[in-house]
């Protein structure tokens, strides 16, 4: 089906429709389309743009990376099918490392990713041969690359669930979290949580790394942004709620 540009719903149809081929194709396993849906009702409340509160986040993020010494960039089924090429972008102009991770591993879904990257101009992607293990996982998501995630000082970890993301703090790394549900167990245990759209939060970091090389780490509390963004929440479902004479 051809939709329209001028259809309301026009980029969030064209999101779900590189889902649904990369599904078929084998890429994305079907609990991510769940956790797509989820994460869409998110976005509603926040008015699918970019929050303030996000963008602080982003610009963070952006000098985080910079100023890294070993920056990797985790790349799950989801985000490789919303927003290659600007994955490859940012691990361009940091420069980071790609490392493709997955919670339903197979071998076949770990080729299809790793060439999909490579074929959207990625190059040395890692994670198809692991030779490293985050402690307490017990469950393939645990196995990396010594030379990517598990000697990484700051990681990136796109569409994360919240059992590595506190396996990788615990490690001592600093990672970064774009996930559009501020109440998850992956937002609170971030060093900074980007309560944004993946195909928003990746180019806006990119922005940001382009204009800050050589700039310092800017201070950031993640627990008091992350407040700021459910007050937001509150007051839009509040508005909603006036709107329907319930005020």
């Amino acid at each position: 089906m051809t939709v329209p540009k001028s259809h309301p719903r026009y980029e969030s149809l064209m999101k779900r429709d590189k889902l649904i081929e990369a599904y078929k194709s084998g890429m994305v396993a079907e609990a991510g389309m769940i956790a797509h849906g989820r994460g869409e009702a998110f976005d509603y409340l926040l008015g699918e743009c970019t929050i303030p509160e996000a963008e602080e986040a982003e610009m963070v993020a952006a000098s985080l990376l910079l100023n890294a010494n070993n920056p990797v960039i985790s790349v799950n089924g989801n985000v490789a099918a919303l927003c290659p090429e600007a994955l490859v972008e940012l691990a361009r102009i940091i420069p980071a490392k790609l490392e493709v991770n997955l919670f339903y591993r197979t071998d076949e879904r770990m080729k299809k990713l790793v060439k999909h990257l490579e074929d959207h101009g990625a190059e040395n992607v890692l994670g198809l041969e692991p030779d490293a293990h985050i402690p307490g996982l017990e469950h393939a998501r645990g196995l990396c690359t010594n030379e990517g995630i598990f000697s990484a000082d700051v990681v990136l970890v796109p569409l994360e669930d919240g059992d590595r993301a506190l396996a990788l703090g615990k490690m001592g790394k600093t990672t970064i979290i774009v996930d559009l549900n501020p109440l998850s167990r992956s937002a609170r245990a971030a060093s900074v949580t980007i309560v944004d759209e993946v195909t928003r939060a990746i180019p806006n970091i990119t922005e940001f790394a382009s204009q800050m090389k050589g700039q310092p780490v800017p201070d950031f509390d993640n627990s008091k942004n992350l407040r700021k963004v459910i007050d937001r929440i509150s007051h839009a479902l509040f508005e909603l709620r006036c709107a329907f004479g319930q005020g």
